[in-house]
């Protein structure tokens, strides 16, 4: 039996014996649905040609200042990418995960870095999910006015194509008329209104200790340890509650001991645990 296969089998064992299952998703999650993941300053240029001629990474555009000195290049970058997440279909392995999770007992929750609300899109339940870094599906005011937290529905941003500038009217609070923002903790964000994932990290700890003693398997996709928040909340939640843990990561795969590391892209991972379980 080839090494691969061995790990395959021993993922399979550990989904099917499970009673609960805690998914973790970073950007590689979305790589199978078309959606880019930003690695590195190349993989971000191909993605917006423009900004390679401005010398701006990933990290440069994901910053709140352009919200104040330049907010139509700011809605320019976040309404492209609010646009490309409400019209990207969830890949098929979302939908494994969901099927594996309806077996179990204690059902599933989810832990992700992504912004791109393909977990609701594919009908997790949004009280079990816990997007750490926010939600590009709302928005809040950028002048802290009080009006809190709001959906993003009502509100659609023109994208000139060269230059990814925003055209047209940008969205303003329904309160103050000020500008909005996405509800994203961006890079040296200290305005983000983090009330809502407060929320959601408080029902995930809920869905934890619901678990109790029950056996939980960690099912990590995508997460790369750049910026490592998802990778360390999958190895504690597998480590405080003896589950156990299945990395899927086609770079990165290496894990804790009694951990299984699959290099693999998610959607292959996932239908190839499905196939060694039947």
């Amino acid at each position: 039996m080839s090494p691969d296969v061995a790990l395959l089998r021993r993922a399979a064992e550990a989904v099917a014996r499970a009673d609960a299952l805690l998914v973790g998703a970073g950007a590689g999650m979305g790589v199978d649905s078309g959606l880019p993941d930003f690695r590195g300053p190349e993989g971000f240029w191909r993605a917006y040609p423009p900004y390679k001629k401005l010398g701006l990474d990933f990290s440069a555009m994901a910053n709140p200042r352009w919200f104040r000195q330049d907010p139509a290049f700011a809605w320019g970058f976040y309404g492209h990418r609010l646009t490309l997440y409400r019209t990207t279909v969830p890949h098929e392995g979302f939908q494994v995960l969901r099927r594996w999770s309806e077996r179990m007992k204690h059902g599933a929750a989810v832990f992700t870095s992504n912004v791109d609300g393909q977990f609701q899109r594919a009908g997790y339940d949004e009280n079990h999910i816990y997007e750490v870094h926010g939600s590009i599906h709302h928005v809040q005011c950028l002048a802290g006015c009080g009006v809190g937290i709001l959906p993003a529905d009502p509100y659609a941003v023109d994208v000139d194509p060269e230059t990814f500038r925003a055209r047209g009217t940008l969205p303003t609070c329904p309160r103050c008329s000020g500008l909005l923002r996405p509800n994203i903790l961006m890079f040296g964000d200290w305005d983000w209104d983090e009330q809502r994932s407060q929320h959601q990290e408080a029902r995930l700890g809920q869905w934890l200790r619901s678990v109790g003693g029950a056996r939980l398997v960690v099912v990590e996709c995508g997460a790369g340890s750049a910026i490592p928040s998802v990778r360390h909340f999958c190895e504690m939640a597998a480590r405080n509650h003896d589950g156990t843990l299945i990395r899927i990561n086609v770079r990165e795969p290496d894990v804790p001991p009694g951990g299984i590391g699959l290099a693999l892209g998610a959607l292959a991972a996932l239908r190839a645990i499905d196939d060694a379980m039947r």
